[in-house]
């Protein structure tokens, strides 16, 4: 959502400082706000015992950050030998790191056991591919057109992703026959969601296909994931989600669940957005005005620092610092040779000059981690608001040594044979 009140009070008074030091642009996170959310969500859920969060590292991949919510007591979710490397540096055991990829690989399959984790497999094919069947196993399940999607992951019969319901319960048969004796189940099938029907009806579909394979096959479920998709507003109008009545339905039908089978699963979730998104900003400076058929603020970041408007069209607030509200229509673009480069299109923003900062809110999750090289342009360094009030650097800006550093090796090439 657009920053908090809070937030704000504790940036803007030091905000110019802060760029003056560091520079612009910049990713800076509000650990408290982090805090705060992240005891929320385990309060909220407090009622199923043994409920987990594991933080989609994706969503904002700095062991700093990582350290901070490791302190909260999250496990991780990660998707990647570099996923699994940063929740490792930053304490994570065995069992505080669900691995869920897709397309895995063989060097993917040893990273995971490497150090161990939960391993949840995204597919029928992948059972054999496992090169040691661990313990505990799961499996990310498609309920196909049983379920519609949302505009982020789309229709399930359509995705990519996960077990379809005529496989799932040869999924958890093949997985016992190479000697899986506990298990979970999985599904993600809303992103960045704000009608908690929807997640509700999640947990109904899961809890219910639990019963239909432990019926099928006498296993029994350590744990539900429901996945991530806990979504936050990013428009000014957009209704937050109410995460306490959410939570209360969820948990009685966990327990109705303990009441027909006589046991209750543990309860995880992974969201990433929810927990560190709005506690985020990009911040940019003005360097430019250009007046042509419309009006265009120019700044100093790029799509290469924040690419969901120019990928997905996606809304991020925008505030000058210490001037109001709207005023005339603009849009706000960076210098990357592609027209989508723009942070905001049409949008009512007040008369600025060079050298103002511009906050773009909401950039705590999926904005520094999907930034690119395109162009040559060069990824921005992220900071740290942190609970005691001090701002600490955590990512450095890339620079020109890093672009050029893969072109740095030692020379191979091959002759192929006649």
């Amino acid at each position: 959502m657009p920053m908090s009140a809070d937030f704000q009070r504790r940036l803007f008074p030091i905000l110019r400082t802060i760029a003056g030091h560091f520079g612009t642009p910049f990713h800076i996170y509000d650990e408290t706000g982090i805090r705060d959310t992240g005891q929320r969500l385990i309060q909220a859920f407090g009622g199923v015992p043994g409920f987990r969060e594991f933080f989609a590292v994706k969503a904002l991949p700095n062991p700093r950050i990582l350290a901070v919510l490791r302190d909260i007591g999250f496990g991780f979710d990660c998707s990647s030998i570099p996923e699994l490397a940063l929740a490792r540096q930053v304490g994570a055991a065995s069992d505080d790191i669900l691995f869920t990829s897709n397309n895995t690989s063989a060097a993917e399959f040893a990273a995971a056991a490497d150090g161990g984790c939960i391993l949840n497999l995204d597919d029928l094919s992948l059972v054999p591919k496992v090169p040691q069947m661990p313990e505990l196993i799961c499996f990310r399940y498609n309920p196909g057109a049983e379920r519609t999607g949302n505009a982020i992951i789309g229709r399930p019969e359509e995705a990519k992703f996960g077990v379809s319901r005529s496989q799932i319960v040869d999924a958890y048969r093949a997985a016992q026959a190479r000697g899986a004796r506990r298990f979970g189940l999985h599904t993600m099938i809303v992103s960045n969601e704000l009608n908690a029907g929807n997640l509700i009806q999640t947990a109904h579909l899961l809890l219910a296909l639990a019963e239909v394979i432990s019926a099928e096959t006498g296993i029994t479920f350590e744990f539900i994931n429901l996945g991530g998709g806990l979504g936050i507003p990013y428009r000014l109008d957009d209704t937050p989600l109410e995460l306490p009545a959410l939570a209360s339905v969820i948990t009685g039908a966990f327990h109705r669940f303990a009441d027909r089978n006589g046991y209750l699963p543990r309860l995880f979730l992974e969201s990433g957005r929810y927990i560190t998104g709005p506690h985020g900003v990009l911040v940019t400076r003005v360097i430019n005005h250009k007046q042509t058929y419309r009006r265009f603020i120019g700044v100093d970041a790029s799509m290469s620092a924040l690419m969901r408007p120019g990928m997905y069209g996606a809304y991020h607030h925008i505030t000058v610092l210490d001037k109001p509200e709207g005023g005339l229509l603009a849009d706000v673009v960076g210098s990357l040779c592609e027209n989508n480069d723009k942070f905001a299109i049409q949008r009512p923003l007040p008369a600025t000059e060079e050298g103002d900062l511009l906050i773009i809110h909401d950039t705590g999750a999926h904005g520094h981690a999907m930034g690119f090289n395109y162009n040559g342009r060069l990824r921005p360094q992220e900071l740290l608001l942190r609970a005691d009030g001090r701002v600490e650097r955590i990512r450095r800006a890339e620079t020109l040594d890093d672009y050029f550093a893969t072109l740095r090796f030692e020379p191979d090439c091959l002759i192929p044979p006649d």
